[in-house]
């Protein structure tokens, strides 16, 4: 096999794996047993019904029916038609499933199987970004795409009906884009346009991606000393036509919600009555115990809190699981050292990023903050500790630990390196199968 092309083999082996653990999880996970499953499918049913895309209205959130769902394993005589709490949700995804529905005649497995394709495809459209950004080091796309495939958590989630694979991919291929245009992108950047519409139509946290690509069109006004009125048609060429594509379904909302409430995002706060608020839980446990209770679910449901939340790892797990994190954000921390200090960690090796590198992870940091900043927003007002918010920003996230990692394994010798690295991610996939097989079937199965 010839050299070149053996990074994108290893790519396909990666793919494989996690395809095959995906279909394992869409296949053996009990139904409805991944959060908000069947408040997804009910918006695809509506669809497939052909009764018109559905509105979020009161009633529509039944906490104590949700509570008896899920405390009783989802048993049949329960009805789940009334859990349509995600009916204010853009519509792309719910489209694109809706032939699934209806050619497999509602059946759950191909519906998870689609969320499945979705998160293969997002582990090339990782390997891309990473591979744009370091031409030279073709194992750091790899080990990107290798840890965003085997985070036991995020198997589960993209083994789901829901809308999160495909909005991790929209996110992942509009950071791609961008990661290409500061570069050597061309001046009229209407495909990027085209890729915010669809961020636009497919989920609300998607939308952090308007803002990076602001912030590129400013890198390259800067770096290339261009004039405003280039930056406003650059702005133009990608704004116009995600404006005018979203249109019809932010119309169709003002109409439905009010002019004030574009995204249904104000209905959907007043319908989820009952779900625990912020205010509720400081008032209970003061600072000190909310943000530990925060930091601490968000922690252990980031790496794998299955179902609804009810079925946490063993500690033993997690505790291993916070020497990796600690390990590659100490990793992490010594190399940006190395970068504005070289003369620090020499022990240690490094490379000095080029203006266009840090330009491009820069942009990669911005949509992390971006996603960051909106999960502890929506923590302002409702208790949503889960760490699954933060999967929009995996391809930063693996970024950052990749090259934490890379650094970290300077320090091993050269031979061992890639051996140490197939250990940890091939360990990562075994502990996918682990938990499938030793928690999520045996705790969750009726």
């Amino acid at each position: 096999m010839a050299l070149r092309s053996l990074p994108h083999a290893l790519l396909v082996v990666i793919v494989a794996l996690y395809a095959a653990i995906g279909v394992l999880y869409a296949a053996l996970t009990p139904a409805w047993q991944v959060p908000d499953e069947p408040a997804h499918y009910n918006y695809i049913r509506a669809l497939a019904e052909c009764r018109g895309f559905p509105i979020l209205e009161p009633g529509d959130y039944n906490q104590e029916l949700l509570s008896q769902l899920t405390s009783q394993r989802f048993p049949p005589e329960l009805p789940l038609e009334p859990l349509e709490y995600e009916d204010h949700q853009p519509p792309l995804y719910y489209l694109l499933a809706t032939p699934v529905y209806l050619l497999f005649g509602g059946a759950m497995l191909p519906l998870r199987l689609l969320s499945v394709l979705f998160g293969a495809a997002l582990l090339l459209v990782a390997f891309g970004v990473v591979r744009t950004i370091f031409p030279t080091r073709p194992e750091l796309a790899l080990m990107v795409a290798a840890f965003i495939a085997f985070i036991p958590q995020h198997v589960a989630m993209t083994a789901g009906v829901n809308n999160d694979a495909l909005t991790e991919l929209v996110m992942g291929g509009t950071l791609w884009a961008l990661v290409v245009y500061v570069g050597r992108g061309r001046d009229r950047p209407w495909p990027i346009g085209l890729l915010l519409a669809v961020a636009l139509l497919t989920k609300i946290t998607a939308y952090v991606v308007v803002g990076v690509a602001v912030v590129a069109v400013l890198i390259r006004w800067r770096r290339e000393r261009r004039t405003w009125g280039w930056a406003v048609g650059q702005l133009a060429w990608m704004l116009v036509p995600a404006v005018l594509l979203s249109a019809p379904w932010f119309i169709r909302n003002g109409l439905t919600y009010g002019w004030r409430d574009p995204t249904g995002l104000a209905r959907h706060d007043v319908v989820v009555e009952g779900q625990p608020r912020s205010s509720e839980w400081l008032a209970l446990y003061g600072w000190g115990g909310l943000l530990g209770r925060m930091a601490r679910t968000t922690f252990q449901s980031f790496w794998g809190q299955f179902g609804w939340m009810a079925v946490p790892l063993p500690p033993r797990i997690y505790h291993a699981l916070a020497l990796l994190s600690t390990l590659l954000i100490a990793g992490f921390i010594a190399w940006l050292i190395r970068q504005h200090h070289p003369s620090q960690f020499t022990n240690l090796p490094t490379y000095r990023l080029t203006n266009l590198q840090a330009s491009q992870l820069f942009l990669l940091a911005l949509s992390a903050f971006f996603t960051f900043f909106s999960f502890v927003w929506y923590n302002l007002t409702f208790v949503q500790h889960q760490g699954r918010y933060l999967f929009p920003a995996l391809i930063p996230i693996g970024t950052a630990a990749v090259l934490g990692l890379d650094t970290l394994a300077g320090i091993l010798p050269r031979r061992v390196r890639p051996w140490a690295m197939i250990a940890l991610f091939a360990g990562l996939a075994a502990l996918d199968v682990y938990c499938l097989f030793k928690f999520i079937i045996p705790f969750l199965a009726r």
